[in-house]
Protein backbone atom coordinates (compact mmCIF):
# COMPACT_ATOMS: atom_id res chain seq x y z
CA UNK A 1 0.00 0.00 0.00
CA UNK A 2 1.54 3.63 -0.84
CA UNK A 3 2.16 5.65 1.57
CA UNK A 4 -0.51 8.66 1.65
CA UNK A 5 1.22 12.18 0.31
CA UNK A 6 2.27 14.16 2.81
CA UNK A 7 2.10 17.91 2.50
CA UNK A 8 5.09 19.70 2.11
CA UNK A 9 6.75 20.86 5.46
CA UNK A 10 7.39 24.84 5.31
CA UNK A 11 11.41 25.48 4.83
CA UNK A 12 13.07 26.70 8.62
CA UNK A 13 14.23 30.38 8.26
CA UNK A 14 17.98 28.81 7.96
CA UNK A 15 17.02 26.92 5.15
CA UNK A 16 15.46 30.16 3.17
CA UNK A 17 17.32 32.66 1.18
CA UNK A 18 17.24 36.17 1.74
CA UNK A 19 15.05 37.28 -0.93
CA UNK A 20 12.60 35.20 0.63
CA UNK A 21 12.97 35.89 4.03
CA UNK A 22 12.48 39.75 2.72
CA UNK A 23 10.09 38.70 0.96
CA UNK A 24 8.18 37.44 3.95
CA UNK A 25 8.96 40.72 6.35
CA UNK A 26 7.39 42.49 3.32
CA UNK A 27 4.52 40.59 3.09
CA UNK A 28 4.17 40.46 6.99
CA UNK A 29 4.74 44.26 7.38
CA UNK A 30 1.82 45.15 4.58
CA UNK A 31 -0.56 42.59 6.27
CA UNK A 32 -0.02 44.23 9.52
CA UNK A 33 -0.72 47.92 8.36
CA UNK A 34 -3.92 46.60 6.64
CA UNK A 35 -5.08 45.22 9.55
CA UNK A 36 -4.02 48.65 11.37
CA UNK A 37 -5.69 50.30 8.89
CA UNK A 38 -8.98 48.20 9.53
CA UNK A 39 -8.73 48.54 12.83
CA UNK A 40 -8.40 52.73 13.38
CA UNK A 41 -11.72 52.61 10.65
CA UNK A 42 -13.42 50.83 12.93
CA UNK A 43 -12.69 52.74 15.92
CA UNK A 44 -13.06 56.04 13.91
CA UNK A 45 -16.44 54.53 13.04
CA UNK A 46 -17.80 53.38 16.40
CA UNK A 47 -16.70 57.06 17.97
CA UNK A 48 -18.28 58.86 14.96
CA UNK A 49 -21.32 56.64 16.04
CA UNK A 50 -20.99 58.12 19.54
CA UNK A 51 -20.76 61.88 18.68
CA UNK A 52 -23.77 61.79 16.64
CA UNK A 53 -26.23 59.80 18.79
CA UNK A 54 -24.97 62.52 21.92
CA UNK A 55 -24.85 65.37 19.18
CA UNK A 56 -28.35 64.23 18.84
CA UNK A 57 -29.81 63.97 22.34
CA UNK A 58 -27.68 67.47 22.87
CA UNK A 59 -29.98 69.22 20.15
CA UNK A 60 -33.15 68.09 21.57
CA UNK A 61 -31.84 69.19 25.07
CA UNK A 62 -31.09 72.97 23.68
CA UNK A 63 -34.64 72.58 21.61
CA UNK A 64 -36.50 71.73 24.99
CA UNK A 65 -34.34 74.53 26.93
CA UNK A 66 -35.05 76.82 24.33
CA UNK A 67 -39.24 76.02 24.77
CA UNK A 68 -38.79 76.35 28.42
CA UNK A 69 -37.27 79.94 28.41
CA UNK A 70 -39.58 81.26 26.00
CA UNK A 71 -42.05 80.28 28.66
CA UNK A 72 -40.13 81.63 31.84
CA UNK A 73 -39.44 85.02 29.70
CA UNK A 74 -43.39 85.42 29.18
CA UNK A 75 -43.57 84.68 32.45
CA UNK A 76 -41.78 87.64 33.72
CA UNK A 77 -43.19 89.92 31.21
CA UNK A 78 -46.94 89.43 32.61
CA UNK A 79 -45.59 89.32 35.94
CA UNK A 80 -43.90 92.94 35.53
CA UNK A 81 -47.12 93.87 32.98
CA UNK A 82 -48.97 93.13 36.68
CA UNK A 83 -46.69 94.13 39.15
CA UNK A 84 -45.17 97.46 37.72
CA UNK A 85 -47.38 98.62 35.07
CA UNK A 86 -50.87 98.50 36.99
CA UNK A 87 -52.32 95.32 34.76
CA UNK A 88 -51.28 97.19 31.21
CA UNK A 89 -50.40 94.40 28.70
CA UNK A 90 -47.88 95.81 26.55
CA UNK A 91 -44.93 97.72 28.30
CA UNK A 92 -43.05 94.20 29.99
CA UNK A 93 -43.04 92.74 26.77
CA UNK A 94 -41.67 95.57 25.38
CA UNK A 95 -39.14 96.14 27.88
CA UNK A 96 -38.41 92.47 27.91
CA UNK A 97 -37.71 93.02 23.87
CA UNK A 98 -35.53 95.72 24.72
CA UNK A 99 -32.80 93.44 26.68
CA UNK A 100 -33.03 90.92 24.70
CA UNK A 101 -32.27 93.17 21.61
CA UNK A 102 -29.33 94.86 23.79
CA UNK A 103 -27.88 90.79 24.42
CA UNK A 104 -27.97 90.51 20.47
CA UNK A 105 -26.36 93.38 19.90
CA UNK A 106 -23.41 92.15 22.65
CA UNK A 107 -23.37 88.77 21.08
CA UNK A 108 -23.17 90.36 17.87
CA UNK A 109 -19.84 92.36 18.74
CA UNK A 110 -18.13 89.78 20.39
CA UNK A 111 -18.99 87.25 17.38
CA UNK A 112 -17.50 90.45 15.10
CA UNK A 113 -13.80 90.63 17.17
CA UNK A 114 -14.00 86.69 17.37
CA UNK A 115 -14.01 86.88 13.54
CA UNK A 116 -11.72 89.51 12.55
CA UNK A 117 -9.18 88.11 15.38
CA UNK A 118 -9.23 84.70 13.62
CA UNK A 119 -9.22 86.23 9.82
CA UNK A 120 -7.10 85.08 7.82
CA UNK A 121 -7.25 81.51 8.99
CA UNK A 122 -3.50 80.77 8.36
CA UNK A 123 -1.12 78.47 10.43
CA UNK A 124 1.06 80.59 11.53
CA UNK A 125 2.82 78.61 14.21
CA UNK A 126 3.26 76.16 11.69
CA UNK A 127 4.81 78.62 8.77
CA UNK A 128 7.40 80.22 11.28
CA UNK A 129 8.68 76.69 12.24
CA UNK A 130 8.84 75.62 8.88
CA UNK A 131 11.25 78.46 8.12
CA UNK A 132 13.25 77.70 11.62
CA UNK A 133 13.89 74.37 10.27
CA UNK A 134 14.46 75.41 7.04
CA UNK A 135 17.03 78.00 8.27
CA UNK A 136 18.13 75.48 10.53
CA UNK A 137 19.20 72.87 7.60
CA UNK A 138 20.44 75.94 5.23
CA UNK A 139 23.01 76.19 7.95
CA UNK A 140 23.75 73.00 8.34
CA UNK A 141 24.66 72.42 4.21
CA UNK A 142 27.30 75.20 4.61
Amino acid sequence: MPDPIKPPTPPTPEDKSVADLVFDVTEGTSSLIREEFELAKAEVTEKVGKILRGSAVGIAAGAFAFLALILVMEGIAWLLNEEVFDGKTWPGFFIEAAVFLLIAAGAGYFAFRSLQAGAPPLPEQAIEEAKLTKEMLQKEEK
